[in-house]
C-alpha cells in the first residue's frame, strides 16, 4: 500500500511563493507518473501538474509560466514550486500517484493567498 503524505501549504499574500512537498512510501515511486491537483470550495478538483518517469511535465494552463512540478526519486518526492501566486489558487492541493493497477491520493494540504 502507498501512501502519499503532503506538506508546505499555508497562507501567503498575493504574489508571494510557496513550494509543496509530497513524500511517498514504499519502493515504486521512481516507476510510476507523479501530479497535483486541487480543489477549491463549491468546486470539481482539477488537474495542476503531472511529471512522468522520465521527467515530462504537463500544466494546466492557469498555472503555466508560474507553477514548476519536479520529482527526486532518491527521496520519494515530488514537488510544486508556485510562484506569483494569486487569490484564485486558493484550494487544497493533492498528489496523486497513478499505477497500472491504481491511483492514490494524498490527504492534501491548504494553500490559501490572501492579502
Amino acid at each position: 500500500q502507498v501512501q502519499l503524505v503532503e506538506s508546505g501549504g499555508g497562507l501567503v499574500q498575493p504574489g508571494g511563493s510557496l513550494r509543496l512537498s509530497c513524500a511517498a512510501s514504499g519502493s515504486i515511486f521512481r516507476l510510476n507518473p507523479m501530479g497535483w491537483y486541487r480543489q477549491a470550495p463549491g468546486k470539481e478538483r482539477e488537474l495542476v501538474a503531472t511529471i512522468t518517469t522520465g521527467g515530462s511535465t504537463n500544466y494546466a494552463d492557469s498555472v503555466k509560466g508560474r507553477f514548476t512540478i519536479s520529482r527526486d526519486n532518491a527521496k520519494n518526492t515530488v514537488y510544486l514550486q508556485m510562484n506569483s501566486l494569486k487569490p484564485e489558487d486558493t484550494a487544497v492541493y493533492y498528489c496523486k500517484m497513478t499505477t497500472v493497477l491504481n491511483a492514490y491520493w494524498g490527504q492534501g494540504t491548504q494553500v490559501t493567498v490572501s492579502s
